[in-house]
């Protein structure tokens, strides 16, 4: 027998009718629960051909926080056409790197009603909110059946974690054996709760904070490891973007043209940990030289950059905490010299100087090597002499101090 599904209403149209609003949606307002950046992806993290037409996309995420209401954000903001969900599921995963879930918690999505959903180029696109209760770290499925992908995707690469994708309608199936794996999300960038009290933590970054160097399924990244330090009591989301900048597009948009995307529009946000600027740093000098004056131009344009974040976010009533900039001395890609690394320590001064930030998260002073301060600590490299491995992130999350995020 097919499972039976959750029935899925609107809270407006309760109160239309006139019926009893669930609890949970009078009592706690919206919170970001988890969520992922999103980006046009190369050619090499693409959707495969085959996997344009008539799929299911199955995909797990975790949140950080627990409630008894979810909606779901999807997103088109790459696409130039629209993207059309023909039908949508949610449901607890078995487990984080298997397709299976839990028969009796599968939930039909709905959108204003219907089970349709036509989402305009350049656009996210809420869910109408499921009675469906969670708790914080259990892992989610959501599966989505699509005609048509849009030409121009919509996508997280960097997602750590194992996708699924099978011709044909299965969103309401549990098990799909024979679906082809990909470890990219594609079209997903959020899950809202209905929480009470904590609130979220948006981490706004490049590569280090998107986890390049952690664990496929592992959920090892430093922000998993704050997120479990704080025990479900404030999520933690999860916004980096491997080789993004402060202020030019390069994988991804800009920080300061995703700012308002990625963090001021999302529910519930009280801090943001802002980890940017070695990819702005390095790209300056990688193919040639530059003169003096343009070392000390990247350096005020970045700190300005902080600064203009740090404006808008206290705006949003958000606190705003700088987090300093990892060493990168010895990487080949970027094979900097002593002048980058004055650049890097200036700026580093900078998020350190009182008033800039509401509060300063001091990871250099934590991973870099304490005989060669101007390197990764080899025991935290994951070989690269610039990303962490899975021990390096675990460092970095267990040396922010939880008293700056209550």
């Amino acid at each position: 027998m097919p499972p039976k599904f959750r029935p899925l209403v609107l809270t407006a149209a309760l109160l239309a009718s006139g019926l009893a609003v669930p609890a949970w949606a009078a009592a706690c307002p919206w919170v970001a629960a988890w969520g992922s950046s999103q980006m046009e992806p190369g050619a090499d993290n693409a959707l495969p051909a085959e996997a344009l037409r008539d799929v299911t996309l199955r995909q797990i995420v975790r949140p950080s926080i627990g409630g008894s209401g979810l909606r779901v954000r999807f997103s088109n903001a790459f696409g130039d056409t629209p993207l059309v969900i023909e039908a949508a599921t949610l449901a607890r995963a078995v487990q984080a790197d298997k397709a299976a879930v839990d028969a009796a918690s599968i939930t039909r999505l709905r959108f204003s009603g219907k089970a349709r959903a036509v989402i305009p180029p350049g656009a996210d696109w809420l869910s109408d909110p499921v009675d469906l209760p969670v708790k914080a770290f259990e892992d989610l499925a959501v599966s989505i059946h699509l005609e048509a992908v849009p030409q121009r995707q919509t996508s997280h690469p960097g997602s750590r974690a194992t996708s699924y994708w099978l011709s044909g309608d299965h969103v309401a199936e549990a098990e799909l054996p024979s679906a082809s794996t990909i470890d990219h999300w594609y079209m997903l960038s959020g899950i809202e709760a209905r929480a009470c009290g904590g609130g979220a933590v948006v981490a706004l970054g490049d590569s280090i904070t998107d986890g390049r160097g952690t664990t496929t399924n592992g959920n090892d990244r430093w922000t998993d490891v704050l997120a479990r330090r704080l025990g479900g009591k404030r999520a933690v989301i999860n916004q980096g973007i491997g080789g993004n900048r402060v202020l030019l597009d390069g994988l991804g948009p800009n920080a300061m043209a995703r700012l308002d995307r990625d963090v001021l529009a999302l529910p519930g946000v009280t801090h943001l940990i802002l980890l940017e600027g070695i990819n702005d740093l390095g790209n300056l000098t990688r193919l040639k030289p530059v003169s003096a004056q343009e070392h000390a131009a990247m350096v005020e344009q970045i700190t300005g950059a902080y600064a203009q974040i740090v404006t808008r976010a206290r705006a949003h009533g958000i606190k705003v905490y700088g987090a300093t900039i990892l060493p990168d001395m010895g990487t080949e890609y970027y094979h900097p010299d002593a002048a980058n690394e004055a650049d890097r320590q200036a700026v580093n001064a900078w998020i350190r100087t009182p008033g800039n930030f509401d509060g300063v998260i001091d990871f250099d002073k934590v991973m870099r090597d304490p005989a060669r301060p101007d390197r990764l600590n080899p025991a935290y490299d994951v070989g690269d002499a610039l990303h962490p491995n899975p021990a390096g992130y675990k460092a970095m999350g267990e040396a922010i101090p939880l008293e700056l995020l209550r």
